[in-house]
């Protein structure tokens, strides 16, 4: 038996109880996993309120962990019992003590990293790498724009593109938090609420404007964001904290041919071979320092409620995690 948080109504924190839950035996191409360290997202904020109606309820939330291979279903490769792995999957699940899951999602861990860095930044950071690598090739001498900057993911970015040569203009809601986009590795850091960034961003760039703007804000900066572009630069809208944006004209990015996009990681990931190379260029920058050894603050399985409370009240600057 395990202990998991069951969603059966969507609601406040409070709609997050543990239960005792039924595991089984892994199947072909399957193992038991013995989590350790459970991934919390803004993601399972909008699953747990009914915002994203995409987990069948009554069901256990939650898209990334970290743990020890407990069994190995018959048939399956590449797996042994004791093995330390990480994953990220649309199949949710996570919020347990242990459970099942299919081989192809699980990712072996490198020595030097631990089971709590895993979950605090494994979906994070491959987001980044997408991002960087994928979506846009980030190149050194490029002026790259940063929203939410000090956040999650946001922070991740600028670590990564900054490593890459990039000029990075990054922007944050607080002085506190402008700071740290600037320890990140932000050249310029803006505080959005004393300044207009898309006119800071301007200046900065000398008029030129930025190659790529990377923005998980979504309606509150989306126009900003466009009118910070160059000529033939990049709009990735990759989430939307403020909200949905408004039905867009696409003949708005004609007069400076820019180009818009919104990716997922996940699309990205179902792909087993490009998975394996994302993780392993995520588990290299940990390594070599690209992106810091960050772990979040913990809360055990049982008190998810709490979690989500710290991750809305957004007063952190650290990844939350849940310890089983």
């Amino acid at each position: 038996m395990a202990t998991a948080i069951m969603l059966r109504t969507y609601g406040s924190p409070d709609v997050l109880v543990p239960e005792t839950v039924e595991v089984g035996q892994p199947a072909a191409n399957e193992l038991r996993i013995r989590q350790t360290a459970i991934g919390v997202n803004f993601h399972d904020v909008y699953v747990r309120t009914g915002l994203y109606k995409t987990l069948a309820l009554p069901g256990i939330p939650g898209i990334e962990g970290a743990g020890v291979v407990e069994q190995v279903g018959p048939g399956t490769e590449g797996f042994a019992p004791g093995d330390r792995v990480a994953y990220i999957t649309r199949q949710y699940g996570a919020y347990a003590s242990e459970r099942l899951l299919p081989v192809h999602l699980a990712v072996k861990l490198p020595a030097d990293v631990s089971e709590e860095l895993a979950a605090s930044n494994f979906l994070k950071a491959l987001t980044a790498e997408v991002l960087v690598n994928r979506v846009h090739a980030v190149a050194a001498g490029q002026f790259v724009l940063v929203h939410a900057a000090a956040g999650g993911v946001g922070k991740l970015l600028v670590q990564w593109a900054s490593r890459k040569g990039a000029i990075v203009i990054g922007t944050a809601g607080s002085a506190e938090k402008a700071a740290i986009a600037k320890a990140a590795g932000c050249a310029h850091a803006i505080n959005y609420r004393e300044e207009d960034f898309a006119a800071r961003v301007r200046e900065i760039t000398n008029g030129q404007g930025v190659h790529v703007a990377y923005d998980a804000v979504g309606r509150d900066t989306f126009d900003g964001s466009l009118e910070c572009l160059r000529a033939r630069g990049h709009l990735v809208n990759y989430g939307q904290a403020s909200g949905p944006i408004p039905p867009f004209d696409i003949s708005r990015l004609m007069p400076r041919s820019n180009s818009l996009t919104r990716p997922s990681v996940f699309n990205y990931a179902a792909e087993p071979a490009l998975y394996r190379e994302m993780a392993a260029n995520v588990f290299a920058a940990f390594s070599d320092g690209t992106l810091s050894r960050e772990t979040g603050q913990a809360f055990a399985l049982a008190a998810a409620a709490d979690a989500h409370r710290a991750l809305e009240s957004r007063e952190r600057a650290t990844s939350i995690i849940l310890k089983p």
